[in-house]
């Protein structure tokens, strides 16, 4: 019984020192899915309003050690309005074993949906966006898979319009991330 737990730690410690299970240490090739809660502020020029928001989506990337690029899809939504978005995003990262902090930026387009306004549709134009992420990854042992937990900050200047008013939309949330590694 004692050979089987040296040899069980003896995995566990080398899973922790190695920090993933991938075949590749220099680079992973990743796809994922994500789910966000938080809010959204329809802003103009005389006033905003607030809403919660939920919002689902799809990753594609490429990890190597001190930087990460993604391909990102997501569709936000709650009972104002619904819209897509389409970002490029890089995170830097801190080297460590299994817990590793980041920092990422990203810029894409916001396109379709509707938003309702004082009780009237309006349509979402396309509209470029740029998001500020900061967040955490962790390596789980023995699998292929990382499991990101994040904030991000996404604005669309002139998203819509209504009437002559061109708002700008502010996306806040909590994303939880979870990314299969080839």
């Amino acid at each position: 019984m004692k050979l089987n737990s040296k040899i069980f730690l003896s995995g566990l410690l080398a899973g922790v020192i190695t920090g993933s299970a991938s075949a590749n240490p220099v680079m992973d090739v990743y796809l994922g899915g994500m789910f966000a809660a938080g809010g959204s502020a329809v802003y103009q020029e005389d006033h905003s309003r607030a809403y919660a928001a939920n919002s689902f989506g799809a990753i594609f990337g490429i990890d190597i050690p001190l930087l990460r690029v993604e391909a990102e899809y997501n569709h936000i939504m709650n009972d104002k309005f619904s819209t897509n978005n389409a970002m490029l995003n890089a995170y830097f990262k801190m080297l460590s074993t299994m817990i590793h902090p980041y920092v990422g930026v990203g810029v894409g387009s916001v396109f379709g949906g509707d938003v309702d306004y004082s009780h009237v549709k309006y349509d979402i134009k396309s509209s470029v966006a740029y998001q500020g992420m900061l967040g955490l990854t962790f390596d789980i042992l023995a699998m292929p898979i990382k499991f990101d937990i994040e904030g991000r900050a996404l604005y669309a200047p002139n998203f819509t319009e209504i009437g002559t008013a061109k708002p700008d939309l502010f996306q806040y949330d909590a994303r939880l991330k979870l990314r299969y590694v080839f």
